[in-house]
């Protein structure tokens, strides 16, 4: 239940559940983020929604100062667990895609792999982003295509949600994965952008193994279950979503469903 929620929010506690297993799961993307915006020996490197801190932890290892900073202060202290056992420079700092605690022209290089797509107003991210990136700096981030069955199950969930709560359909969420839209998001700041794509695949024994794993681990599962299941409603989701899965399944013998992702890079 990872990729492209349509309302993303800024109320969603990220430390519910057990998101060190999300991120296991993006590990492989962050990598090719990383590898993407290929960070040198003593470059300061800032990860925005750094979570347990993989492209923070990647980064540090190629010799860079990576800070991580993420609203949720338990996967920071994971960060820091991490770092530490592997002997990093990197260190994680509490904040908000919108506020970073940083200062001015501070980063060489500003990473995101699926953080900054969840902030709640994508311009006063950008702000942000842009305003601690160095005048020769680059922001290069992850970005889901919103479609295919994982984003579907998502979408879904979400509206399960919004109508138990009483919400009112919101706007549609910034297009990250677009190249037009990010270069209008960031060329006022004098970045020029480019995208492109890469899939990644989610797998398990099959689609109830894989959509059992999600419902107990993903934060956006555990806040969506505790809205759900006292009104009787998180069975009926529950199988939606199942429906969904099995449908789009590629493996025969077990499951994998792919999304596809862009990594854009931004320069000035």
């Amino acid at each position: 239940m990872t990729p492209s929620p349509p309302q993303p929010s800024r109320a969603l506690d990220w430390s519910l559940g057990k998101y060190e297993d999300t991120a296991a799961q993006l590990l492989p993307a962050a990598r090719i983020v990383v590898d993407r915006a290929a960070p040198v020996e003593g470059e300061r490197v800032v990860d925005v929604g750094c979570g347990t801190g993989n492209a923070a932890l990647l980064a540090a290892a190629r010799g860079g100062h990576a800070t991580g900073v993420d609203p949720a202060p338990r996967l920071l202290e994971v960060a820091r667990e991490h770092a530490a056992a592997q002997g990093l420079d990197a260190t994680f700092a509490p904040g908000d895609a919108a506020a970073l605690p940083l200062e001015d022209d501070y980063a060489d290089l500003v990473l995101s792999v699926f953080g900054v797509i969840f902030a709640a107003d994508a311009l006063d991210a950008a702000a942000e982003m842009a305003r601690v990136t160095a005048p020769a700096g680059r922001i290069v981030l992850s970005a889901w295509v919103p479609e295919g069955a994982i984003s579907d199950a998502v979408r879904v969930a979400q509206e399960a949600v919004r109508r138990a709560v009483g919400a009112p359909a919101g706007p549609p969420p910034f297009a990250w994965h677009d190249r037009d839209a990010l270069a209008g998001l960031l060329s006022p700041y004098g970045f020029e952008v480019a995208v492109e794509e890469e899939r990644l695949a989610f797998t398990a024994k099959s689609a109830r193994d894989y959509l059992d794993a999600e419902s107990a681990n993903h934060p956006l599962a555990v806040a969506g279950r505790a809205v759900l299941e006292p009104r009787g409603e998180a069975d009926a989701l529950r199988e939606c979503m199942l429906s969904i899965y099995e449908a789009a399944n590629e493996d025969p013998d077990g499951f994998r469903v792919t999304s596809r992702y862009v990594v854009a890079t931004a320069r000035r």
